[in-house]
């Protein structure tokens, strides 16, 4: 499983025109790769670091701050490009297997108290954000 975290100001995911998910900073946005294989174990993992990473204000966690955080699943942090000039996306979990893992990060985060907004699984989204720093770090589990 991988994370992109990228602490922001704000952030949003919209689908076919309507906005589904919001967050106003200090915040994290989290693009979420699952890989084929993955389990409760890597889910579990990925978001015990989303939520105690301290990478926030005066080193501080979301779990710290009480920050929002914007989960939007992303198949395409596992495409290989090593070969040739498409992708390969032989390494991402299929939907089926993706979507209950994304699904317990997304809980597992909200247990900790944390507000979890996400776009939606499988759809063509468009993501905006405002990133602070930047900063943006790799979670891999």
């Amino acid at each position: 499983m991988r994370a992109v975290v990228q602490r922001v100001t704000s952030a949003s995911v919209t689908v076919d025109g309507q906005r589904v998910g919001a967050i106003d900073g200090p915040g994290l946005m989290v693009l979420l790769g699952v890989a084929r294989g993955d389990g409760p174990e890597q889910a579990a993992t990925v978001a015990r670091k989303i939520a105690e990473l301290r990478i926030l204000g005066d080193e501080q966690s979301a779990l710290d701050l009480g920050a929002p955080v914007l989960v939007v699943s992303q198949f395409t942090l596992y495409g290989d490009t090593r070969k040739g000039r498409r992708p390969s996306w032989t390494k991402a979990a299929p939907g089926e297997e993706a979507e209950p893992l994304v699904d317990a990060v997304v809980a597992d985060l909200r247990g900790r108290g944390l507000h979890v907004e996400t776009g939606r699984f499988g759809a063509m989204m468009r993501v905006a954000l405002v990133n602070d720093g930047p900063f943006t770090v790799l979670i891999e589990a």
